[in-house]
């Protein structure tokens, strides 16, 4: 048995070694890259926190909403726990969207099976933040759970039957909780493996670099190089999420978050969380509700295709100017998008839904499109010099 355990940390020691030591990265990453490391934290801390509130909490319709108020009120530090939950998920958001950005403006979607994984985790995690919102069983709660899984009611012929399958009966009820409590329990763990993979990946293909070249001749060993840049990077991060604990913890919550389930008034106004916002403000800017479905997966599907769309000779937008100006007016709609979707259906807001989905959609050929030009344009300049 000792001469077995010896084995395995043998064999477990050069990998970890490898990952985490020996690991040879670029020399000029920026802090931008460090924002894969805070990530990994926050995934192990909400697993963490996940699995103490799931402890207290009763996934009955009758129950749910009172076995938080429990956690809140009764239970030693639930209180910190759950805020730590919401905090946390919200950072979360943050930091993916920065991390995605950063892909996409430094040409990171070349290194396909890294990128794919990315996205992969990006929806995934979304999964998990909708399932976990309608945990709670609140009024927003319960009737957002109603609107997104009606959706599936879009589906022509079969449309009925799937909605029925996921509700497990006729309507959004005590059954759909429970499976929504079993998902969500469950993504997690299929999220940190997941995420391993997208390790693996980055290992076997290397880290992309700023400026976007061949850095074979200048690279460190990731620690202490980077291991102390990533830790500045994960305190900060702490910092902020204690600040919000500590002084905001509800500011990102709805409202009627705070109300019990009410199966008869429906609110004034259902709207998802903010990280959902700019993929809701695309799903209403279509009258077709069968349209909008479909533009709201492909706001993040069309993701996979970036690295096909890209004919670059250079990698990332730093060498070209016009895809910058593309890039900032596509992150600029990309908060238009999100500030139109918290609002209601009226004028200007449906106009500027409207157009800032026609963007967000055309800024991918247009990408293609500009870096050509630009490609001809600087190899007929250097032609002519």
């Amino acid at each position: 048995m000792t001469k077995n355990i010896s084995v395995s940390s043998g064999a477990i020691y050069p990998v970890v070694k490898g990952t985490f030591y020996d690991l040879p990265c670029p020399a000029n990453l920026s802090v931008w890259w460090g924002l894969g490391s805070l990530l990994g934290v926050c995934v192990v801390g909400q697993v963490v926190t996940g699995w103490f509130l799931s402890f207290y909490y009763t996934a009955h319709e009758d129950l749910a909403y009172s076995s938080v108020i429990f956690i809140m009120k009764e239970v030693n530090f639930g209180w910190l726990m759950r805020s730590f939950h919401i905090n946390v998920a919200n950072f979360m958001f943050v930091c993916l969207y920065f991390h995605v950005g950063r892909g996409i403006y430094y040409g990171s979607f070349r290194l396909y099976k890294v990128w794919a994984t990315g996205v992969v985790l990006l929806l995934l995690v979304m999964l998990t933040a909708f399932t976990g919102y309608v945990l709670p069983w609140s009024q927003m709660a319960y009737w957002a759970a109603q609107v997104i899984s009606s959706m599936v009611t879009a589906v022509p012929v079969f449309g009925g039957d799937i909605a029925m399958w996921v509700w497990g009966g006729y309507a959004v009820g005590n059954i759909t909780l429970k499976r929504l409590f079993s998902v969500h329990f469950l993504l997690p763990f299929i999220i940190l493996g997941v995420f391993f993979l997208h390790l693996i990946f980055l290992h076997v293909t290397g880290s992309g670099n700023p400026l976007g070249l061949d850095s074979e001749c200048n690279l460190v060993r990731f620690h202490s190089f980077f291991t102390v840049k990533d830790l500045v990077g994960v305190c900060g991060g702490m910092c902020i999420v204690v600040f919000m604990i500590s002084f905001y913890p509800y500011s990102l919550l709805d409202g009627g978050s705070f109300i019990s389930c009410d199966y008869m008034e429906t609110p004034a106004s259902i709207h998802p969380e903010w990280y959902f916002l700019f993929a809701y403000a695309i799903l209403r800017s279509v009258p077709n509700k069968i349209g909008g479905i479909v533009l709201l997966l492909l706001s993040i599907l069309v993701l996979f295709v970036l690295p096909e769309i890209w004919c670059g000779k250079m990698e990332g937008f730093c060498f070209y100017p016009g895809c910058q100006f593309l890039f900032w007016t596509w992150i600029f709609n990309f908060i238009i998008l999100t500030y139109v979707g918290s609002q209601g259906v009226d004028q200007p807001f449906v106009m500027a839904g409207e157009w800032g989905t026609i963007y967000y959609f055309l800024f991918f050929p247009l990408v293609g499109v500009t870096q050509h030009l630009e490609d001809s344009f600087s190899k007929k300049s250097r032609c002519a010099s």
